[in-house]
């Protein structure tokens, strides 16, 4: 009995420290994303500095050239980059810049088309779609079963004039992948969350979310707008 009472102790403390480690593992993987590729991104700046160093103070630069501080270097340069790309967006001086590059990137072939499509849905998802929700539940991956996407534009059918959505639906707990569906329109079933709290649902897994959510799909009358 003694023997069988520490084997259930032992296996809810193993269940226990999971539970526990799960937020932190999720919270890091998604650090660990954000933090490699600022990282690489802002590589050549960080390599830039530690030159310099190398010429003005060899013995910092021996510390300078450390993986770890390289990398801490790289982020940081790319968070600088950033605000400054973002102060800069904000003047007038800085919009006519950027809609020259603009304007130099859709006259490049092959670029063009991902250039010009990322643009469009990033613009398209900081806008709400005209007369639409945009977090909505639609079926997927199975007809019973019903998942988190969003409303990323509406289409029509050529043939029937029926309207259509293109709905994102992204993965957990990396909302970086996914995967694109076009659903009639009738078959959303739209979700009063916003954007951050959709997000959030996805990518802690679902543990933190709203405590309601539309499910059910709405009846007619709920539909329609009140006379």
């Amino acid at each position: 009995m003694a023997t069988k009472s520490a084997a259930v102790r032992i296996q809810r403390y193993v269940i226990t420290g999971v539970i526990t480690l799960i937020p932190i593992w999720i919270t890091l993987l998604v650090f660990e994303f954000i933090y490699n590729q600022l990282s690489k991104f802002g590589k050549p700046g960080a390599m830039g500095i530690a030159a310099s160093v190398q010429e003005l103070n060899p013995t910092l630069a021996e510390w300078v050239v450390h993986p770890w501080v390289q990398s801490t270097l790289a982020v940081l340069v790319t968070l600088a980059m950033c605000y400054l790309l973002g102060w800069t967006a904000t003047k007038v001086l800085g919009r006519r810049l950027l809609s020259l590059f603009d304007a130099f990137m859709v006259r490049i072939p092959m670029v063009q088309s991902i250039y010009g499509a990322t643009k469009k849905l990033v613009a398209s998802l900081q806008q709400k779609p005209e007369g639409m929700q945009r977090v909505v539940l639609i079926h997927f991956p199975a007809p019973h079963l019903r998942t988190i996407g969003f409303v990323t534009k509406i289409l029509r059918d050529k043939t029937t004039n029926r309207e259509l959505a293109a709905v994102y639906v992204p993965t957990a707990p990396n909302p970086t992948s996914g995967y694109m569906e076009i659903v009639p329109v009738e078959d959303l079933i739209p979700v009063d969350w916003t954007m951050d709290e959709a997000m959030t649902f996805i990518i802690t897994g679902g543990a933190v979310a709203p405590d309601t959510i539309q499910y059910t799909p709405p009846t007619a009358a709920e539909q329609s707008p009140p006379v």
